[in-house]
């Protein structure tokens, strides 16, 4: 009976999925879950929906938890892969889909992923080194138009002597250098904070535990498993989650 109710929890998840309800699917998966933690595919199937809300620190623990149930399983490494590259991990998204690609070759949609990393990682690379170098030119240009308008606009210029306009010139420079190397670190930081686990809003603290242990506790929610009357037509006892239990019962896990 179990499996049956397991079966039938993943299924309104998926149609959730596909109907873009995506909170509700989690709860549906959550509960699934609960009933048969040792099945790895819907970990996988929750990582999907946790990932479509923005929530990468839960789609990354299910992405692992799928691949320790079950590490011959191409998906779970797939599913670990879109995590990472969503949020920029470009190298280790590409390790990801690799060791997808090893257990399920000449598969198109892990090949496609793959080349669509590769291609983000390259452009990630090439940015870091030219940013900072594009900052120090738009320095040389302000340093230049500086020194012309010293020349232009005042009747004894200051920067009378070519030793002060390229020391000045060359300075600006710099620090355009170093503020654009600055914001590619702060935006590097930013997006590696993307993982960190989310801001318990009551508490100011990081989340702890699994999004499981917070599931355990169902009080103020309707189960959504069939009762024993349902068998006589009476579904009293059935009831879909909606929007606002999904909001309010995980509005802990929201940075």
């Amino acid at each position: 009976m179990t499996s049956c109710q397991v079966e039938e929890l993943k299924e309104k998840g998926n149609v959730c999925v596909r109907e873009g309800k995506f909170e509700e699917a989690m709860l549906h998966y959550s509960h699934a879950i609960k009933l048969d933690p040792k099945n790895y595919t819907l970990y996988s199937n929750r990582s999907l929906a946790f990932l479509r809300m923005n929530q990468f620190y839960f789609a990354l623990k299910d992405a692992k938890e799928t691949i320790r149930l079950n590490p011959y399983w191409a998906k779970g490494y797939f599913r670990l892969g879109e995590v990472q590259r969503c949020t920029y991990q470009f190298v280790d998204a590409l390790l990801s889909y690799r060791s997808a690609l090893e257990l399920q070759p000449n598969d198109s949609m892990i090949i496609e992923a793959l080349t669509k990393t590769a291609h983000e990682n390259r452009k990630e690379r090439k940015a870091d080194i030219q940013i900072p170098w594009l900052g120090a030119g738009l320095g040389i240009i302000l340093g230049v138009a500086i020194v012309i308008s010293d020349y232009a606009f005042t009747q004894s210029p200051s920067l009378s002597h070519p030793i002060l306009m390229a020391l000045l010139t060359i300075s600006i420079a710099m620090v355009g250098y170093g503020f654009a190397k600055g914001c590619r670190y702060y935006m590097k930081c930013q997006r590696d904070g993307l993982l960190e686990p989310p801001i318990d809003l009551f508490t100011g603290e990081k989340t702890k535990g699994g999004i499981d242990d917070e599931f355990n506790d169902t009080s103020g929610f309707e189960s959504d498993l069939p009762n024993n009357n349902s068998a006589t037509g009476n579904n009293s006892g059935s009831h879909r989650y909606t929007k606002a239990q999904a909001r309010f019962r995980y509005k802990k896990g929201r940075s």
